[in-house]
């Protein structure tokens, strides 16, 4: 029988929806103690890694709500919208570019309003709840207005993504950290979008968490400050526009794509970072992940180059957007110096221009769920077997039995083992019902305490991957510990 990812996801506290007490809103999920943890420790291996990649990237928090005049220069407040039909018989609205996808299983976020109409007509589609007739397909803007002050009468909005914290920040930070560039702003953070009908768990939520670098750069110069002598006969999983109906992806080359598709060098090598990441750190199978190309209709008329990044989702039912990554051109500072009537220009080395903008753009709950649904499989009662660097402990410590001889000894590797790592302790009931929890919530290591231990001064671990165990000396433990936590030891290496 299949595990149930979002049962685990509710019974082990990973993730579920909002005040479920009161029936819950769509849109909107709570992280339990698991979840929580879980996401932490992306996001912590997310920033070690590329913020890594620059010395002048740096990690900035800003505000969730932003004024008006900002959100007008950027274009949202004309532009971050959505196509949305009504039932003309019960009212209730629906995505008209998902219902047409529904049935077509063809893109359709290309089409225009009367497209939509076109099609609606074509399909005969109707109301999914009383099986109506639809009206007029029309634009809805997904930005939450907020009043500010009492009155109510200066608004604002809840921040539709985190970027355009970057861009209002950039000529700042720009002046504190010298005048350089590539300067890299990152942001993990709350974004808010009033989604017509999310739907599909955590893929589409009215309030989300992205983790973004912003990368501002003078693209004639970026590619000196990058090692491109990496991409040297590396792959890439990618599917261009032309590829479509060929299959997932093809393995192309990095120099193929820079020097036959002509995508910019600088463009090619954060692809070539972007995949290493998932595949090397956050452990995805090479067939379960690729870069998707948008077409010129698809991509937002601001990208010059933009790719999807995809994981292939049982539970969604194929490959789905995960990240981006998006060469934006000087759009948004010139947007912004128009709308603030602020210079965005700078001066390097006697050359004057407004940077451009390369953005490296993740979804953190759609990568958490991808982590579940990837990482959890059907062995034994389910295991989700996580890499050591994302699980929310990476020890489990156990006595074998509730007696008091053996509880000392536990509680003192307990208490060494936490204050480097996320450990777990659990003394109740029997040690399989124990081992079957870690199992389920990713704990790579369980380390227990038994009478031959005692006696001969060791204890055994157990590796939840494989479910096998091997006896080591307690003296060891925390060099043991560092290892495999480190990554430096895999289990099949411990004597």
């Amino acid at each position: 029988m299949p595990v149930d990812v979002q049962s685990l996801a509710k019974r082990r506290g990973f993730i579920w929806q909002s005040a479920e007490i009161y029936g819950a809103m769509a849109g909107f999920y709570d992280y339990g103690a698991m979840g929580a943890r879980l996401k932490r420790k992306w996001e912590d291996a997310w920033l070690k890694y590329f913020m890594g990649l620059n010395d002048n990237y740096h990690l900035i928090d800003t505000t969730n709500i932003l004024p008006y005049a900002a959100l007008k220069a950027s274009g949202h407040v004309d532009g971050f919208t959505d196509p949305l039909v009504e039932c003309s018989k019960c009212g209730h609205a629906f995505r008209a570019d998902q219902l047409i996808e529904d049935v077509t299983n063809e893109p359709a976020e290309d089409l225009t309003l009367t497209d939509i109409d076109e099609k609606v007509k074509e399909l005969d589609l109707k109301c999914q709840r009383c099986k109506g007739t639809f009206l007029e397909a029309r634009t809805f803007n997904m930005m939450f207005p907020v009043p500010i002050g009492t009155t109510g009468k200066d608004t604002a909005f809840l921040r539709p993504e985190t970027a355009q914290g970057a861009y209002l920040n950039f000529k700042r930070h720009f002046e504190i950290m010298r005048r350089k560039l590539p300067l890299g702003l990152t942001i993990i953070g709350k974004a808010y979008r009033n989604e017509i009908a999310p739907r599909q768990g955590v893929y589409r939520m009215r309030e989300l968490i992205q983790a973004e670098l912003q990368i501002f750069m003078d693209p004639d110069t970026f590619s000196e400050s990058l090692n491109l002598e990496e991409m040297k006969g590396k792959m890439l999983n990618v599917q261009l526009v032309d590829m479509r109906g060929e299959g997932n992806f093809k393995p192309i080359s990095c120099d193929e794509l820079i020097q036959k598709y002509k995508f910019p060098d600088f463009y090619v090598y954060h692809m070539m970072k972007i995949q290493e990441f998932y595949l090397d750190i956050i452990k995805l199978p090479a067939e379960k992940f690729r870069f998707f190309e948008k077409s010129e209709k698809e991509r937002a008329f601001y990208n010059r180059v933009h790719f999807d990044i995809e994981a292939d989702l049982h539970t969604l039912g194929g490959f789905k957007e995960i990240a981006g990554l998006h060469y934006r051109g000087d759009y948004d500072l010139t947007k912004h110096q128009e709308g603030s009537g602020e210079k965005m220009e700078v001066s390097i080395d006697g050359k004057r221009l407004i940077p451009h903008v390369l953005e490296l753009s993740f979804g953190v709950d759609r990568n958490v769920w991808t982590l579940l649904d990837i990482h959890l499989t059907e062995e034994r009662t389910g295991v989700l077997k996580l890499p050591a660097v994302l699980a929310p402990y990476t020890f489990a410590i156990f006595p074998l039995m509730r007696k008091d001889n053996l509880i000392p000894v536990a509680r003192d590797i307990h208490q060494k083992l936490r204050v480097d790592y996320d450990v777990y302790y659990d003394q109740s009931g029997s040690i399989g019902k124990r081992y079957a929890r870690m199992d389920e919530i990713g704990t790579p290591f369980c380390i227990t305490v038994d009478y031959d231990g005692l006696e001969d001064g060791t204890v055994t671990i157990r590796d939840t991957d494989t479910s096998e165990q091997k006896r080591v000396k307690l003296a060891d433990i925390e060099d043991i510990a560092r290892a495999l936590a480190t990554g430096r030891k895999t289990f099949a290496d411990l004597e």
